[in-house]
């Protein structure tokens, strides 16, 4: 079925037919919609969208009424630009963070995974994304500027404090290795201390089953006991 439209297909005798769907418009509407969804696809989306129509209107419109708010209420946090309905974000905000140290991370989901160890105390600065040259992806496109300006102006980090520590937390990868090595040429200049998240064998790991680059980074980052 075709979502664009009537679609021309061969007979028998060659003439040409119109094939339509036989969905209504306002369906095959969502159903596009939701298909480009990531992760998505046509039969998921067809399934989505029959699900919306068998539920309740007040279970629906309240879906519809989420998006909307989520659209219009939902902006990067001025300071570290995680996701946020009010600014600056409630980590930024925190009176209680110490605010010296900024942990810089890729995406807000990141943010998100840190916050439930309940290890960190510092507050964040994340990134939008990371270097890929091949994707298109330069330093522009990132918020790599105002890291910079927070160092460089304490009125513009949370709570007005200066930045001491600056942690890099991105995700071992190689793009990620990439945007961290980078982001050191840059802060080397600046009077900050510099780190990166340990990496290596994960607690209540084995051996056996850690991939080489696992254990490379495992014997590079041994401790004295």
């Amino acid at each position: 079925m075709s979502e664009t439209g009537p679609t021309k297909t061969g007979d028998q005798g060659g003439r040409g037919i119109a094939r339509v769907s036989s969905y209504p418009a306002s369906v095959d509407r969502v159903i596009a919609s939701l298909n480009r969804l990531p992760g998505i696809g046509r039969r998921s989306a067809e399934r989505l969208a029959f699900h919306l129509l068998k539920s309740s209107d007040e279970e629906a419109l309240s879906l519809a009424a989420s998006i909307t708010e989520l659209k219009r209420a939902v902006r990067p946090c001025s300071v570290c630009f995680n996701l946020t309905d009010t600014d600056p974000c409630v980590v930024c905000s925190d009176a209680r963070r110490e605010r010296h140290s900024v942990l810089v991370i890729e995406e807000p989901k990141d943010l998100l995974a840190i916050e439930q160890t309940g290890m960190f105390r510092g507050v964040y600065h994340v990134l939008m994304g990371r270097l890929s040259p091949l994707d298109g992806v330069e330093p522009d496109d990132l918020t790599i500027s105002a890291l910079l300006g927070r160092i460089d102006d304490p009125a513009t980090n949370a709570g007005g404090e200066a930045v001491t520590e600056v942690i890099l937390g991105l995700n071992p990868t190689l793009e990620g290795d990439g945007t961290a090595m980078y982001l050191h040429e840059l802060l080397a200049k600046q009077a900050v201390s510099v780190s990166r998240l340990a990496r290596g064998l994960p607690s209540g790991g084995s051996l056996e089953f850690a991939n080489n680059a696992v254990l490379a980074d495992a014997i590079a980052g041994r401790q004295k006991m």
